[in-house]
């Protein structure tokens, strides 16, 4: 089996950002897969097309990823793209798995990954720029020095509320429609003035909230809040 499979992070939203080696590895693949959970065209995809243009001419495959956290649902659409990935490499294809972001952080593509490892094809992560990264560059902040700790968080998944007692700077991904109860805990730890928000980093239509209190219920969608100082 000659082929390979490159799980690709093209970062975060600004095309700029992605690595000289995302792009050679995407100009030189033979096929696209593209995650996909809503209408219209992929995200990452669109990213990935103004760095490099060229993969407008490439096959591209949709990955369906159902809005949904059912595992079994979930695991049927992974074992999909990996069976195809793996018919693909059998083939000799080189395949690039488009993800936003980098691959290793709360990425679809990691599941087929490992399914394809399992397989026993080939595939490698490409890291790209993390959206926390970019947030922490967009509020001209650093996340963490010296022995300063630093926590990543799903904020929309049960529990998270916890890592809010955590020492150190958290970072909440995920809060989507969520976000009203995320204000709601940082208010209850005396947090909601250390916060600060990044929607749609390196997109169009950024914004940022250095008032987080004021940011309305709907803006938790493709956001990244920052929270710099412990909990009271």
């Amino acid at each position: 089996m000659s082929g390979i499979l490159y799980g690709v992070g093209v970062g975060p939203g600004d095309p700029e950002l992605m690595t000289v080696k995302a792009v050679r590895l995407l100009k030189e693949a033979d096929v696209l897969f593209v995650p996909q959970s809503g209408k219209g065209e992929p995200l990452a995809y669109a990213i990935a097309k103004q760095a490099v243009p060229s993969i407008g001419e490439k096959p591209f495959h949709e990955v369906k990823m159902p809005m949904s956290r059912d595992a079994a649902i979930l695991e049927k659409s992974h074992d999909a793209a990996a069976t195809r990935v793996m018919e693909l490499l059998e083939d000799g294809k080189t395949v690039a798995f488009l993800t936003l972001g980098d691959p290793s952080i709360y990425s679809t593509y990691s599941y087929v990954h490992k399914k394809v490892l399992r397989l026993g094809g080939r595939a490698e992560m490409i890291p790209g720029v993390p959206s926390f990264c970019a947030a922490a560059a967009a509020l001209n902040a650093s996340l963490a020095g010296g022995a300063e700790l630093l926590h990543i968080i799903p904020a929309s998944y049960e529990g998270a509320d916890q890592g809010l007692s955590y020492p150190g700077t958290k970072v909440l991904m995920k809060t989507g429609k969520a976000f009203p109860e995320v204000k709601k805990a940082l208010a209850e730890r005396g947090l909601l003035q250390s916060a600060r928000m990044v929607q749609r980093c390196g997109l169009p239509g950024q914004v940022i909230y250095d008032d987080v209190e004021n940011a309305g219920d709907e803006a938790g969608y493709l956001s990244i809040l920052v929270v710099q100082g412990d909990a009271q």
